[in-house]
């Protein structure tokens, strides 16, 4: 399945298009674009390991290969950007692991 995805990351106003791929519902290559220099760093290590394998990222009792890179790229305040979980459900959701569904965080300060 093929999964077309575009994340808006917040406040900083970088847009990330991801599409995820899967072939067998098993292994995922991704495509990658953004306008944000952290996401794109991010994206060239990405491109080294691909395809992954989506069973062993969702896995309870491994490491997959998306988050180790995410922390070694995406450090202080970058650190709680949602583009690497936007990734992460466009992955789960070319490979059929989960049905496509919109997803957003809403803040209410006071």
């Amino acid at each position: 399945m093929k999964t077309n995805t575009e994340i808006q990351a917040g406040i900083c106003g970088f847009v990330t298009h991801v599409i995820a791929e899967s072939e067998d519902q098993q292994n995922v290559n991704f495509g990658i674009k953004s306008n944000c220099e952290k996401i794109e760093t991010l994206v060239l290590k990405l491109n080294k390991i691909q395809p992954v394998d989506a069973f062993q990222e969702i896995s309870p009792t491994g490491e997959g290969k998306i988050m180790p890179v995410v922390r070694e790229t995406l450090k202080g305040c970058c650190a709680g950007c949602v583009v690497p979980a936007g990734i992460f459900k466009a992955m789960q959701v070319s490979a059929g692991l989960a049905l496509p569904k919109d997803i957003s965080i809403k803040f209410k300060c006071d």
